[in-house]
């Protein structure tokens, strides 16, 4: 389910790409992004062992991770060079126990502004769609290019 070119022109290869190379712990996660159009990015989060926490769900941090990589895709959506994007707030509610396997997250802006953008996402459990985690997240955005 790959999508097509972007409105910046970033295609989700180019995405996984620039993480891979600009944001290494990203590519340790091996996060693999499925969508990105008009204004919402999909990515997957795939299951590893060590994501596990006692009781058999998926750890929080390994969720905000994937929440805050797929907030900063949809960054990528604005501005075609949203390197400099970064968090300046976020607020994560985790509303059930993730599943082992992998995590769906779908981000969208909500308002993207010259200097915020602020967007939310949904983590799903790819195991049966059940909504793990809701995040509301703002990002400064780089100044425009002149």
């Amino acid at each position: 389910m790959n999508s097509s070119v972007t409105r910046t022109g970033v295609t989700p290869a180019d995405f996984d790409a620039i993480m891979r190379e600009k944001v290494p712990f990203v590519g340790d996660m091996d996060v693999r992004t499925e969508s990105l159009s008009g204004d919402t990015a999909i990515l997957r989060l795939p299951f590893k062992e060590r994501y596990l926490r006692p009781g058999n769900v998926v750890t929080g941090p390994a969720i905000f991770a994937l929440a805050d990589i797929a907030l900063y895709a949809v960054a990528w959506l604005v501005v075609p060079k949203a390197d400099l994007a970064v968090t300046t707030e976020a607020t994560v509610h985790f509303l059930s126990g993730a599943k082992p396997g992998d995590l769906i997250a779908e981000a969208k802006i909500l308002k993207a502004g010259r200097r915020l953008l602020i967007a939310e996402c949904h983590i799903r459990s790819a195991v049966d769609d059940s909504l793990c985690a809701h995040v509301i997240g703002t990002y400064a955005m780089p100044p425009a290019e002149k």
